[in-house]
């Protein structure tokens, strides 16, 4: 299982990665694994306010059709693109080409209430 130094975890298996004030969002090796082979991706449009643990976009695979929560409140300032005709990225490149929105953070103080890497890591060894 692949968890990274230096990015942020939520207990719905999201990551952001934080540049400033804005957080680059995606879903983790375990949820893509889980997932299975994601076959669309419903992205949300720029410009659309989030809520943290609120979900906001969809992804469907071959197994099922699962939402996608937002670690963090702000606003989508960029969706990527290339998942729209390479949603297989979301598997293969689940922290790189594979991340999913950027969004401008409006409550940074939300980010003490996400998990560091250890966290995550202990939170996954528990839900088994």
């Amino acid at each position: 299982m692949d968890v990274r130094d230096g990015l942020f975890y939520s207990k719905e298996h999201e990551w952001l990665k934080v540049e400033g004030d804005i957080g680059i969002c995606g879903i983790t090796d375990y949820a893509q694994d889980n997932l299975g082979d994601v076959v669309y991706v419903e992205l949300p449009e720029v410009g659309k306010k989030v809520e943290k643990m609120k979900p906001f976009m969809v992804l469907e695979s071959v197994k099922a059709t699962s939402d996608v929560y937002s670690p963090a409140t702000g606003e989508i300032v960029e969706i990527n693109e290339k998942l729209q005709d390479a949603p297989e990225l979301v598997n293969e490149d689940p922290y790189g080409e594979g991340w999913l929105v950027k969004i401008k953070l409006s409550n940074k103080e939300e980010l003490t209430e996400l998990m560091d890497k250890d966290a995550y890591l202990k939170f996954l060894e528990e839900e088994g």
